[in-house]
């Protein structure tokens, strides 16, 4: 079996898919890439058994079909250094002797037999359509993503949640600490899949990279365990986070009296600088709302530091302190787009709410942060 295939096209795919593959498998197959060639076109195929990654790539030339399993990382350092040329790979499929020619050179490597990697089946059977822009699943994975958590405890709040509804739709993420609810009004007409699901951590990931690329739309389909998410370079099947997710809504305080809007690269850049003389266990940063006056201070009692800078904002209510922690705060202001941010608060005891002040079209976007007490 012989096939020619462009060599930066073969490395691009390989770097875009491997990075499904795990640093330790418990089937050594999963180690490797599935490489499948059918009428001209390498179709390829990674996997860890619970998140499968599969992309393509058109052949210069092909004799006849087949499919043959290679090491991942030792193709991808293989070929990494080659300059863009045709590669051509010869396969003894009996006895898996695989030798790769390019212009000034050749290599050889030992594949392994295609029947040896899993096969990736989910039943279509129950599963929910949805048809969204690239841009859209790629803003609203961006916003939420920061904020998901690592709770061995709770594994349903370790990846971003997905709430679809008549008319909108909400991605979802938490730690405890902080809440990003990240609302899109895409469906004019109304939509008749009204459902929830939960994407893990390492397939939201991936789609992070992948997505930038698409410039069409993307089809998920989805049920309680497993979803299949379509583009037009990729197809990604991955295994769902199971369990009922916390009812977010309820944890965001309705009426805050008092408002601030703020610079946002201004107080990021202030919050970053402050944060260097806080204590580095809680990182907290203190808060002190005045007549268009923003004070941003930390201090450090162990080491004897402190910092604190004065910044211009829009409020008019009267005197407030309030307690963060800095790194959580500085996340929020990094993920939000636009010149200034709007900070809505109840009291010191109870969440800030933080959105920007102007919303994209069609998109709702709201952060909370929960404070830290401050001894007075």
């Amino acid at each position: 079996m012989k096939f020619i295939v462009s060599s930066a096209a073969l490395f691009t795919r390989l770097q875009t898919i491997g990075r499904v593959i795990n640093s330790k498998n418990t089937l050594p197959i999963l180690d490797c890439f599935l490489f499948d060639i059918q009428d001209n076109m390498l179709k390829i195929t990674a996997s860890d058994s619970e998140t499968t990654l599969m992309t393509h790539a058109e052949l210069v030339e092909s004799d006849s079909n087949g499919r043959f399993c290679i090491n991942a990382k030792i193709i991808q350092d293989s070929i990494k250094e080659i300059a863009e040329q045709p590669l051509t790979f010869d396969i003894n499929l009996d006895n898996m002797e695989i030798t790769a020619t390019y212009q000034n050179g050749r290599f050889n490597i030992v594949g392994q037999h295609a029947e040896e990697y899993p096969e990736i089946t989910v039943p279509q059977e129950g599963m929910s359509p949805l048809i969204l822009s690239a841009e859209t699943l790629l803003n609203g994975i961006n916003h939420t993503f920061f904020a998901t958590a690592d709770n061995e405890l709770r594994p349903i709040m370790n990846g971003i949640h997905f709430d679809l509804q008549a008319d909108n739709l909400t991605f979802v993420s938490t730690d405890g600490n902080t809440l990003v609810r990240d609302k899109y009004y895409i469906f004019p007409n109304g939509n008749t899949t009204i459902s929830t699901f939960t994407l893990p951590k390492k397939p939201a990931n991936l789609l992070k990279n992948l997505l930038p690329k698409e410039a069409n739309d993307v089809e998920l389909q989805f049920n309680e365990r497993n979803a299949i998410i379509k583009a037009e370079s990729f197809r990604l099947v991955c295994r769902l986070i199971e369990g009922r997710y916390p009812n977010y809504n309820s944890v965001i305080p309705q009426n805050n009296p008092y408002r601030v809007t703020v610079d946002r690269l201004s107080m990021l850049s202030a919050l970053k600088r402050i944060l260097v003389f806080s204590n580095k266990s809680v990182s907290l940063i203190r808060l002190h709302f005045d007549t268009n006056l923003l004070i941003v201070s930390g201090q450090d009692i162990d080491f004897s530091t402190s910092a604190e800078e004065r910044l211009i904002c829009d409020y008019n209510s009267s005197p407030v302190n309030i307690g963060f922690n800095g790194t959580y705060l500085i996340n929020m202001l990094n993920n939000i787009e636009g010149e200034n941010v709007v900070l809505e608060l109840a009291d010191s005891g109870r969440p800030g709410v933080i959105t920007p002040a102007e919303q994209h079209e069609n998109e709702d976007l709201l952060m909370l942060l929960m404070p830290l007490k401050l001894n007075d």
